[in-house]
C-alpha cells in the first residue's frame, strides 16, 4: 500500500489510539453517495496572478493504477517558447477517479527537487474531480532549463480496490510583472534517486533510523534556506493519538505507543540545524472520510513544506568539499516520508564568498510526561520545547553581511482515555517561531519574522449498539495561525493566515464494515497583507455545500520574498 494513508485500519475494532497500527483495511458503505461526479477541494486563498494571460504546458499526462513500489513516472521538460519572460509560475494536478480507492500520498520532483506533496482524495462509485494549484515561483530556477519531472502515486488495483487515478500535470507561466522575486539562483535536492522504486524522499522507518544525503554547493553562495518537506504515515499516521507505551495490549492486540510528540531533527555534519514539528495534516481517508467529501482537510491536498535558514552556516561549507544533511525523527514508529531543497543565492559578481559561523546555540529537547492511568483509563500531559540559534558573517562582493537566524518551539498535548480505552480526548497546540535578521554593510537590517500555531482538538467515543455492531461519534478541530512580519529599511510588511475547520460526524460499524454515516465540516479562512483581504466561510454536510460565502479584496501588488539581492540579476529564457 502506498502510504497507509487511512484511518480505515484497526479503527472499527478498537478505540482511536489503536488506529495507528496498520493491521488491515475496511472500506465504507454509504447511501449518501451523489449521483454525478463530485469535485473536492481544499479551502485556501487563490494564487495572485498578473493580469496577462498564461501560456500553459502539459507536462504528464498518466493513469496510476498498478503504481504502488514502482519507479516513478518521468516526463522531460523544456522551458517555453513563447513565454519569454515569464515571472510567475502555478503548477497545476487535475485528477479524476471512480470506484473503490484510499487515499494515496503522492510527490512531484524537478530533478529531484520536490515541489509538490500531496494526497489524492477518496472516490466514490459514481466518480469524483480534485484541482491542486500552487505557485511554484520560488523555484523558477529549475523552469529556465531543461529538466526531468518525476511523479510518483503508489496505487492499488485489484478486485476490491478500483479505483484508477487519471492524471494530468500543467504549469502556467506568466509575463513578466514590476517588483517580482525570482527565489534562489540555485536549488540543490536532497533527495532520494530517481531510478529507485516509490518516491524520491528518504522513509524514516523509526527513532534511530537516519537518513542523509552528500551535497557541494558553489563557492559564491551568500544565502542558503533549507526546505524541508514531511509527511507521516503507517503507525505514525496519527501520532498525535498514540499512547506512550512502547507496546500495549488491548483486545489481544498489540498496539504501537512511543506517545503524541515527534520532531524532525535536520543536521549539517552532524550538527543540529533546525527541527520541523509539523502540522497536524489529516488525510482524505483520517477520522471520518465523510468529513472530507468534498472539502478536504487543511493542508492535505497542498502538504506544507517548512523552512529553515541555515546562511550562519555557510563558512562551513563553502570549502568546496562535499557535505552531509541528514534527517531523523524522534520517537517515530513508522514510515516517515522526509526530504529537503537546499536553496541557493549566488554571489553574481564574485567567484567566491568567505563565511564564518559566529555563535551557534541548540538547547537539549526539554521535555515532559506525566501519566495518570488505572487500567485503560487515564490521561497522559505531554509537553515540550527547544530552541537554536545561530549567527554567522558571509563576506561578498556586497560587503559583509551579518545573519542571524532562530527557532523558538513549545508543544503540549493533554490525553485522556476513557470508557474502557473506547474514549479518547485530545488537545494539542505546537507553537513555532522563526526569525531571522540579517544586518548589511550599511547598518541596515533586513527582518523576517514568523509567528505559528498549529490547534488539534479530537474527540472520539466507541457506543457498542449489540449485535456486532457500534456507533463511533468523531468531533475533529484543526486549527492555523500564521503571522509574518517583513521588515527593511524601505519599509515593513505584515501578512497573516488564520484557518481553522471543524468536524463533526458518526460511523455506524456492523462486523468490519461501516454501513451507514455522516459527516459534516463548517472552515472559516482568513487571510490578510498590506494590499489583500480574503475570507471564506463554508460548510458542507453529506457531500453537500451548506453555505459559502466569500470576500475577496485582493489586488496585484507584490512583496519580494527578500529584499537584499546582490550580482546580476538571473537571465531568462528569450
Amino acid at each position: 500500500m502506498a502510504t497507509s494513508s487511512s484511518i480505515f485500519l484497526l479503527y472499527f475494532l478498537l478505540p482511536f489510539f489503536s488506529t495507528a497500527t496498520t493491521l488491515y483495511r475496511s472500506h465504507l458503505i454509504t447511501h449518501q453517495e451523489p449521483s454525478t461526479p463530485t469535485t473536492f477541494f481544499e479551502v485556501t486563498k487563490p494564487i495572485k496572478l498578473p493580469r496577462t494571460k498564461s501560456c500553459s504546458q502539459l507536462i504528464l499526462e498518466h493513469d496510476f493504477g498498478y503504481t504502488y513500489g514502482k519507479t516513478p513516472i518521468l516526463a522531460n521538460y523544456t522551458p517555453p517558447l513563447n513565454c519569454p519572460k515569464f515571472s510567475k509560475i502555478v503548477l497545476e494536478w487535475t485528477a479524476t477517479c471512480k470506484g473503490r480507492q484510499f487515499d494515496r500520498i503522492f510527490g512531484v520532483w524537478v530533478s529531484g527537487v520536490e515541489i509538490l506533496r500531496s494526497c489524492t482524495a477518496e472516490p466514490t462509485k459514481n466518480g469524483i474531480f480534485w484541482t491542486v494549484k500552487k505557485d511554484v515561483t520560488r523555484y523558477s530556477s529549475l523552469f529556465i532549463k531543461n529538466q526531468t519531472f518525476a511523479v510518483y502515486l503508489g496505487n492499488v488495483v485489484d478486485s476490491t480496490y478500483t479505483g484508477v487515478y487519471h492524471v494530468k500535470l500543467l504549469v502556467h507561466f506568466y509575463n513578466e510583472v514590476k517588483n517580482f522575486d525570482f527565489g534562489a539562483d540555485l536549488i540543490v535536492p536532497i533527495s532520494r534517486n530517481v531510478d529507485l522504486n516509490d518516491g524520491l524522499w528518504f522513509e524514516i522507518e523509526n527513532s534511530t533510523d537516519v537518513k542523509s544525503k552528500d551535497f557541494k554547493i558553489p563557492r559564491n553562495v551568500y544565502r542558503a534556506v533549507l526546505e524541508v518537506y514531511v509527511s507521516f504515515h503507517e503507525n505514525d499516521e496519527f501520532w498525535y493519538a498514540n499512547p506512550v507505551n512502547e507496546y500495549v495490549s488491548l483486545n489481544n492486540l498489540s498496539v504501537p505507543g512511543n506517545g503524541a510528540f515527534r520532531e524532525v531533527v535536520v543536521s549539517l555534519d552532524e550538527m543540529v540545524v533546525g527541527v520541523v514539528w509539523p502540522f497536524t495534516v489529516i488525510y482524505t481517508g483520517g477520522a471520518n472520510p465523510l468529513f472530507w467529501r468534498p472539502i478536504s482537510g487543511i493542508g492535505s491536498f497542498d502538504l506544507p513544506s517548512y523552512d529553515i535558514e541555515i546562511t550562519p552556516l555557510l563558512g562551513k561549507i563553502l570549502d568546496g568539499s562535499s557535505h552531509k544533511i541528514s534527517f531523523r525523527v524522534t520517537d517515530a514508529l513508522n514510515v516517515w516520508y522526509v526530504d529537503a531543497n537546499l536553496h541557493l543565492w549566488l554571489d553574481g559578481e564574485s567567484m567566491k564568498t568567505e563565511g564564518k559561523l559566529l555563535e551557534y546555540s541548540c538547547s537539549t529537547l526539554s521535555f515532559s510526561l506525566l501519566t495518570n492511568f488505572t487500567g485503560f483509563d487515564g490521561s497522559f500531559i505531554t509537553n515540550a520545547s527547544r530552541s537554536i540559534t545561530m549567527t554567522g558573517m558571509v563576506k561578498s562582493s556586497y560587503g559583509t553581511i551579518t545573519t542571524k537566524s532562530s527557532q523558538s518551539l513549545s508543544y503540549s498535548n493533554y490525553m485522556v482515555m476513557g470508557n474502557k480505552g473506547n474514549l479518547q480526548i485530545v488537545d494539542q497546540i505546537i507553537e513555532f517561531n522563526d526569525t531571522v535578521y540579517a544586518m548589511m554593510p550599511s547598518s541596515s537590517v533586513y527582518s523576517l519574522e514568523s509567528f505559528k500555531k498549529y490547534l488539534f482538538n479530537w474527540y472520539s467515543d466507541n457506543i457498542d449498539q449489540g449485535n456486532q455492531s457500534y456507533v463511533s461519534v468523531t468531533n475533529v478541530t484543526l486549527g492555523l495561525e500564521d503571522k509574518r512580519v517583513k521588515s527593511s529599511e524601505y519599509g515593513s510588511s505584515v501578512s497573516s493566515v488564520k484557518n481553522l475547520q471543524n468536524a463533526r460526524g458518526y460511523m455506524i460499524v456492523k462486523g468490519h464494515l461501516v454501513v451507514q454515516g455522516l459527516g459534516s465540516t463548517q472552515q472559516v479562512y482568513k487571510y490578510n497583507d498590506d494590499s489583500c483581504c480574503y475570507s471564506r466561510n463554508i460548510s458542507s454536510s453529506d457531500y453537500l455545500i451548506l453555505h459559502d460565502k466569500v470576500i475577496d479584496s485582493c489586488n496585484q501588488r507584490t512583496w519580494s520574498h527578500w529584499p537584499l539581492k546582490i550580482g546580476k540579476k538571473r537571465s531568462l529564457p528569450g
